[in-house]
């Protein structure tokens, strides 16, 4: 469906804007800029990470589990299981990780989606209430109200002390040394344990498992399905979801100024959930917009861009490591947050040139035929 792929598109899109900004987990910027450019670059930051940022990853992990319907379904179809061919393609999905993390310090998240992914695997077949039941669930964030509880049952609880901060600083300065090897190599070790680390500290475990049965649920109801019935429930998530971003931020910034232990549970319970309102205002939004012609010739470069999400995807982080690493060109010094987007949406349009010339020769993008076909090692697919 065309929506899907212009969607994915427009996932990864904000993830790259978002990612320039961040300098791909470089925080490396201008000591000085005039007074104009300084307002400017903190309406930038302010614009797209109020946006983007957790919204645009939250769009990619719900798609992520439609596509397992979509592979589910079609095996299903011919009478087999695709859930051990899945387990084999995260497999492959872990090898893709650490081409991305070799460029991205401390920043991928394929490693993440590899590992919660087996939430899919083991509730393949089970039924659609069943699956919405524990996608909610996981989406409640229970971990982090377990550890609020416990605080108030027993003041001295804490939460565990992952060293986050730590690892971060450790691979910053790897970074700032500018040695290729000990970066490549700093980067698929250390690095993807602070990411790993920082996903846990941040509640993304299981909003990237409650998004995931999400998107399977959303593809066994058939909701992008173009039709005057899914697009009365786009509509009621969409007004819901508005109505109860507005209260939930709020709350998260009330919540934020309590001490550090409830800022780290309930306060990231909030956080994650503003989060996902406001990213199922985006989904929504989306899909009842893309209804509309115009709309959707508008955005129909966005189609291309998605079907070759993990080709772009890796391919950013490969570019942002030249543009703004000492072993590149180092320009993160010289890229206020207004450069840098414009760094950015430079790239996004290279990416789509090279989508749009690439499918118009091959079915599938670089990367994407690559897992396809290791994906089916030794079949005929």
């Amino acid at each position: 469906m065309e929506v899907v792929d212009a969607l994915r598109g427009f996932a990864v899109m904000a993830i790259i804007l978002v990612h320039n900004l961040e300098h791909f987990i470089f925080p490396v910027y201008p000591d000085s800029s005039p007074g104009w450019l300084n307002a400017l670059d903190q309406g930038v930051f302010n614009g797209i990470f109020s946006l983007f940022a957790g919204k645009a990853y939250a769009i990619f992990a719900l798609l992520f589990g439609f596509t397992f319907y979509i592979q589910t379904s079609n095996q299903k179809k011919q009478g087999k299981d695709f859930g051990y061919r899945f387990l084999w393609r995260m497999v492959l999905l872990v090898g893709f990780a650490i081409l991305n993390a070799a460029f991205f310090p401390a920043g991928d998240v394929l490693l993440l989606f590899a590992v919660v992914s087996l939430v899919l695997f083991l509730t393949r077949n089970w039924s659609d209430r069943a699956i919405l039941i524990t996608s909610i669930l996981f989406l409640l964030q229970p971990v982090e109200w377990y550890h609020y509880v416990a605080n108030l049952f027993n003041p001295a609880h804490q939460l565990p002390d992952l060293k986050v901060g730590e690892m971060y600083a450790e691979v910053a300065a790897y970074t700032k040394a500018g040695n290729f090897g000990d970066f490549l190599l700093g980067n698929i070790t250390l690095g993807q344990k602070a990411s790993l680390f920082w996903a846990i500290n941040a509640g993304r475990f299981f909003q990237t498992a409650g998004l995931f049965l999400l998107g399977f649920y959303i593809g066994r109801k058939q909701l992008f399905v173009s039709s005057e019935k899914n697009l009365r429930i786009w509509v009621k998530t969409l007004i819901v979801a508005a109505i109860s971003f507005a209260p939930l931020y709020t709350l998260k910034d009330l919540i934020m100024k309590n001490d550090a232990i409830v800022q780290q549970s309930a306060g990231t319970a909030f956080d994650m959930w503003q989060k996902l309102a406001f990213t199922l205002v985006l989904v929504a939004s989306f899909v009842i917009l893309y209804q509309n012609r115009t709309f959707s010739k508008l955005v129909g470069n966005l189609r291309f861009y998605g079907k070759m999400s993990l080709t772009n995807y890796i391919t950013q982080s490969i570019i942002g490591a030249a543009i703004y690493f000492p072993f590149g060109l180092y320009l993160a010094p010289y890229c206020g947050y207004t450069v840098s987007l414009l760094i950015g949406l430079f790239t996004f349009f290279l990416q789509v040139l090279f989508c749009k010339w690439w499918l118009g020769k091959h079915k599938q993008g670089p990367l994407e035929y690559i897992w396809h076909k290791w994906t089916w090692i030794g079949t005929d697919k």
